[in-house]
């Protein structure tokens, strides 16, 4: 296969409790990652607080992920602006330090039309040195990159594929009818990655994988093996943990089972505040069914 694929982690971005990113932290999770055979990694997306670090903490975070990592691995770094001069800059600057692929989303807040998404992501295209991958998660931005849009792009010779969050099962069916063979499609729903691998997909960027690494990277090559009697079995035990983080606004339950595992400190920045006591209860419960020590 000439496409990516496998299972990636959106990494969480850890902070010390005076709110600073916390490097060490940071280095042990890739580590971790990496000797749980995790595919590829996702520093600065949404899972990792990106829009609350500014721009040298962005470059900081990535450096030293790509550092820790040292080649073993693909590195996909996130670079999203709802400014296009602002996502082209990003997306250089990635680029520059080392980075396998850029990660960018649709511009949130604005809600550009479908003729601005295209126009913005081919800017991105055209200005990265890496291949980019497309971020289609209408839930954060307020905007949809339709199908015959997100095909209109996979034709870019720099567009490699797409992290479809949309929850859409039918769009992301159009889209894995209609794309070009080198063009990935991967999850950015952990829930519908069953659906999706099993569809024709290519594998999945997660939020559980930071908690489950090992685990959810066999579900997706259990799913690309064609085991699916398998898969089911997995995709049912993880389930209540992808549900879990999900229960308040990502990554606030996962940074605070990260933390009930002893791994990061339960530290956010604002907007965002850590979880309430029922849905660390419920994160709780659904690591200690999955074996994890707490």
């Amino acid at each position: 296969m000439t496409r990516l694929q496998g299972c990636g982690t959106a990494l969480v971005t850890p902070f010390t409790d005076r709110g600073e990113v916390d490097y060490p932290a940071l280095r042990a999770l890739v580590e971790w990652q990496i000797a749980e055979e995790i595919d590829f990694l996702v520093p600065c997306g949404s899972t990792g607080e990106a829009q609350t670090l500014d721009d040298s903490e962005r470059e900081r975070v990535v450096a030293a992920v790509l550092e820790t990592a040292g080649g073993r691995v693909p590195v996909m770094a996130g670079a999203t602006s709802n400014d296009t001069a602002r996502a082209v800059v990003e997306a250089r600057r990635m680029c520059r330090l080392g980075a396998d692929y850029i990660l960018t989303a649709t511009p949130y807040y604005n809600k550009p039309t479908q003729g601005g998404l295209f126009r913005h992501f081919t800017a991105v295209a055209d200005a990265s040195t890496k291949p980019i991958c497309l971020y289609n998660v209408p839930g954060r931005t307020a905007v949809n990159l339709q199908p015959a849009v997100a095909l209109q792009l996979a034709e870019h010779p720099n567009v490699m594929g797409i992290k479809e969050a949309s929850g859409d099962l039918a769009q992301v069916m159009q889209i894995l009818r209609g794309r070009p063979e080198r063009f990935a499609v991967l999850s950015g729903d952990d829930w519908l990655t069953l659906a999706i691998v099993a569809a024709g997909g290519d594998g999945l960027v997660s939020v559980t994988s930071n908690e489950m690494p090992g685990p959810m990277r066999a579900l997706v090559h259990l799913i690309l093996s064609g085991d699916l009697e398998k898969a089911r079995d997995w995709h049912y035990r993880l389930l209540p943990l992808m549900d879990a983080n999900f229960l308040e606004t990502n990554p606030a339950p996962v940074k605070a089972a990260l933390a009930l595992t002893g791994r990061i400190r339960n530290v956010l920045r604002l907007p965002l505040v850590p979880v309430t006591e029922k849905t660390r209860t419920a994160l709780a419960t659904s690591l200690k069914d999955l074996g994890v020590e707490i």
